[in-house]
């Protein structure tokens, strides 16, 4: 059974001061879970000062890109030897917005993600289909042809987890349906496993889009579905630490 992972993706939010507020409500409320994992990702700037406030506990340390060169005259950037400094464990690649905002092609992640899984760090590999992709009916094309471009070339797939995210979901309130959760994530497993055979088996699955404590009991009881990367409402301690112990959450 894949041990869940919970990651809360806080985006271009919180100052250091506030994400250590932040954890001074979070980390007792989820300090006694060893059931689970989960993970915290930052700004760039708060990612020492977290890490030392969780060094010690049960809450991995993330990031939210990395670059894929070691280094270099590429102003603005990180590398992932920078992060594994840090001691960070995961970093999320490929995030839509990534996609949107900054331009990132399938060329760009896989490129990504090969450097991050050479310093040893976990990747949390974002895909997922635009709201247009999905009325037109081109929902796997669009996974199949992330994920094949994405992995190209990977040949140990130990370090990937895979988070899917319906672009139309992520930051909308609009909830993917069990129906529709369970139809993509069981794609996405099908195309790892021709790609990896039975080694697949251990890729988990994340559901990311508008992860509440309202709904997470019913989208971690879907099939196929390893853990959820949440975004706002990850910005509540009370709020993330509910999804977490998703089992409470019973309507």
């Amino acid at each position: 059974m894949q041990t869940k992972l919970f990651v809360a993706n806080w985006k271009m939010h919180k100052t250091v001061k506030e994400a250590l507020n932040f954890l001074n409500d979070f980390i007792p409320a989820v300090e006694k879970i060893k059931d689970r994992e989960i993970g915290i990702a930052p700004t760039f700037i708060c990612l020492e000062s977290v890490g030392k406030a969780i060094k010690n506990t049960n809450i991995k340390l993330c990031a939210q890109n990395a670059f894929y060169e070691k280094k270099g005259a590429y102003t603005g950037e990180i590398s992932p030897v920078m992060l594994k400094d840090l001691n960070v464990e995961y970093v999320i690649i490929g995030h839509s917005e990534r996609r949107k905002y900054f331009n990132e092609t399938d060329e760009i992640v896989n490129r990504k993600i090969k450097s991050c899984i050479e310093e040893y760090l976990k990747v949390i590999f974002c895909i997922g289909e635009t709201l247009e992709e999905r009325q037109s009916n081109k929902t796997f094309d669009v996974l199949k042809r992330q994920i094949e471009k994405g992995v190209e070339d990977i040949i140990n797939p130990d370090y990937i987890v895979i988070a899917y995210e319906p672009v139309w979901a992520i930051g909308t309130g609009i909830v993917a349906t069990e129906s529709q959760i369970e139809e993509a994530h069981g794609f996405i497993k099908e195309r790892l496993k021709n790609l990896y055979g039975e080694r697949a088996q251990a890729i988990r699955i994340l559901y990311g889009g508008s992860v509440t404590p309202e709904n997470i009991y019913s989208i971690m009881n879907t099939e196929n579905v390893d853990g959820v990367l949440v975004g706002g409402a990850s910005l509540d301690p009370v709020k993330f630490s509910k999804i977490v112990k998703y089992e409470e959450q019973i309507n």
